[in-house]
């Protein structure tokens, strides 16, 4: 499958939290909701849309989708929420046993157990999944939300071994809060 990373993303690469204060604290990170602020919903709104409208399947870490699934469940009769709740939903973990707290869902024990053929693999949040296929040279298209503030350290999507990779910019859209929406492809 065409896998398609998305993700919002500090200016200095950091993808943790950016939804809530107590969304992941792990290593003392303490500037959880931090995307908020930048958050545009006529630009960045139509970005996840288009993305999770092309989507055929998604791809979560074990953390994303525990949280992921209670939360758009919930929002039974919005469209995208709806959208969302019937996709094929696949889940990364070695610990998880039952995926049946989200509907749609499989547990993957290893992500060569990812599902073959055509179609667009969408994977949203989880840093280190995405680590995983970065490393793997798996991802074929980055759709990025780059938001104009500076962390100075957390989680990244991005291995930092040193393999370099070309990407060619497809598309860029300047929301009214100065984020970047960006799509990046196999260059």
């Amino acid at each position: 499958m065409h896998i398609v990373v998305t993700a919002f993303t500090s200016l200095d690469g950091v993808v943790q939290a950016p939804g809530g204060p107590d969304e992941d604290r792990d290593g003392g990170f303490t500037h959880g909701g931090w995307s908020m602020p930048y958050f545009d919903p006529e630009v960045m709104g139509a970005a996840w849309t288009d993305v999770i409208g092309g989507a055929d399947a998604m791809l979560f870490g074990r953390r994303t989708w525990e949280v992921s699934g209670p939360a758009w469940s919930a929002q039974a009769g919005d469209p995208f929420a709806d959208r969302l709740n019937g996709l094929p939903k696949y889940v990364a973990s070695r610990t998880l046993t039952d995926a049946g707290a989200w509907a749609n869902s499989t547990v993957l024990t290893d992500l060569g157990e990812l599902p073959e053929g055509d179609g667009r693999l969408v994977v949203m949040g989880s840093a280190s999944v995405v680590r995983e296929l970065v490393d793997a040279d798996l991802v074929d298209e980055y759709r990025l939300m780059i938001e104009p503030v500076l962390l100075g350290g957390g989680k990244s999507i991005f291995p930092q071994h040193g393999n370099s990779r070309g990407l060619a910019l497809v598309e860029a859209t300047t929301a009214a809060t100065g984020t970047l929406v960006c799509t990046y492809r196999r260059g």
